[in-house]
């Protein structure tokens, strides 16, 4: 079954106004692919268990806390058109605390307007919550509505198919059919890829529902991209676009991606933001409570360890 399409493309007088039109004018029902009927089809959960398996979720079932750090670069239009999503004045450097078992992840953010932070907590079978604070001005609901859809993204991009096979997705009623095969370039390296489709409901941020597409290398059984959709925010609703992830390194029997690249497909294709991670530590022993205040607790502050060596 074919992946995702990127849509039409916008010719080259679409300047900023015909983005924010562009953005505006998508329907909210746009399906992602195809619909999924029935039940998950046996192959495609095959296919998770062994891609979830080799980037080791056993070893992640183990896992109390997971600390990372990231840096990047976003692409200057994006701001314009997406603000509120995209956030590029907190959304700079960050120190990331993740507790799986509890749900709980906290996202400390460092930018040019001021700091941002995110506590995200995910609900069985719910959206769950999500708090936002800024050091320079109150939360919105649509600040909300973005962080949690980030918060979501960024778990899903970290830990890949590990995140669909445990009980993050199992909590969604997860629908898991094949969809194909397809060459895709990723850092410049050609990839043989299996695609596989899922639904889940709740989706991302505090969507109904999501549909994904995971491409899957056939020589490591690693995700090195994955398709999604922007239904958890009004003004995004009907978008698509999709990450890339490569440079994998192993830390606590766990292979982690190093290196992301986000574009906008859909409603016209645009580069996004490249990020790398810069630091990865595991298991200090966190509890709830050190994420859970006004600030982070000083276990939980500390900068992640460097990603490397």
């Amino acid at each position: 079954m074919p992946a995702l399409s990127p849509g039409p493309r916008p010719g080259p007088r679409h300047g900023r106004r015909g983005l924010l039109a562009a953005f505006a004018l998508l329907p909210g029902c746009a399906p992602l692919l195809p619909p999924l009927a029935g039940g998950t089809a046996p192959e495609a959960k095959a296919l998770l268990d062994a891609n979830a398996e080799a980037h080791g979720l056993p070893a992640l079932r183990r896992v109390n806390d997971v600390n990372v750090s990231y840096d990047g670069e976003w692409a200057p239009l994006i701001g314009r058109i997406q603000p509120a999503l995209v956030d590029s004045g907190h959304r700079g450097p960050s120190q990331e605390r993740l507790l799986p078992g509890h749900r709980l992840l906290a996202q400390n953010f460092t930018g040019s307007a001021g700091r941002k932070a995110v506590l995200r907590r995910w609900a069985a079978n719910a959206p769950g919550t999500v708090r936002v604070r800024f050091e320079d001005r109150d939360a919105t609901e649509e600040d909300r509505r973005a962080a949690a859809l980030v918060a979501d993204g960024y778990a899903l991009f970290l830990l890949g198919p590990m995140l669909l096979a445990g009980p993050w997705a199992a909590d969604r009623a997860p629908l898991l059919a094949p969809g194909g095969e397809e060459r895709i370039t990723v850092s410049g390296r050609a990839r043989d890829c299996d695609i596989l489709r899922a639904r889940i409901a709740p989706g991302l941020g505090f969507s109904p529902a999501e549909e994904l597409a995971l491409y899957i290398g056939r020589a490591d059984r690693l995700m090195h991209r994955v398709r999604f959709g922007l239904e958890g925010l009004e003004s995004t609703r009907g978008a698509v676009a999709e990450v890339d992830l490569w440079d994998h390194m192993e830390r606590g029997g766990i292979r982690w991606p190093t290196r992301f690249h986000e574009r906008l497909l859909r409603p016209f294709p645009l580069a996004v933001h490249d990020w790398h991670l810069t630091g990865l530590d595991l298991d200090r022993g966190l509890t709830p409570a050190d994420l859970e205040g006004e600030t982070l607790s000083p276990r939980a502050a500390a900068p992640a360890g460097a990603p490397l060596g």
